[in-house]
């Protein structure tokens, strides 16, 4: 299995996870210019802009360390684009959150930074 079919199905474990929260998952894979946002989600009328990080062990550190404050801002332009072209309101919250996945365990990290 390579990396992109491993990360899929760390996606796909992600979205069911959310779904069983109570979110909508409305896109996935969404890409503007400037980048990827693995999972977009709705909940209580709020979107929801979810990265999703795998690793299987911490020899390269904890997943949710790879989220850092570069990745942070390419995701913030990207869910930028994402409010402009579908027209959502700038009344509608938004949330950054991040699913980190090392080896079996998931963990949900709700607002997990503010817009940069």
């Amino acid at each position: 299995m390579n990396k992109r079919e491993l990360g899929t199905i760390k996606e796909q474990l992600a979205a069911a996870f959310l779904i069983e929260k109570g979110y909508e998952i409305i896109d996935k894979n969404f890409r503007g210019r400037q980048g990827e946002i693995d999972l977009v989600a709705m909940k209580d009328k709020e979107l929801h802009f979810v990265e999703v990080k795998y690793r299987k062990n911490t020899a390269y550190g904890y997943p949710a360390e790879a989220v850092d404050y570069r990745k942070q801002m390419t995701i913030c332009k990207v869910s930028d684009y994402y409010r402009f072209h579908f027209h959502y309101s700038e009344q509608v919250p938004v949330h950054y959150d991040v699913i980190a996945i090392l080896g079996t365990k998931l963990t949900f990290i709700q607002d997990a930074y503010d817009y940069r």
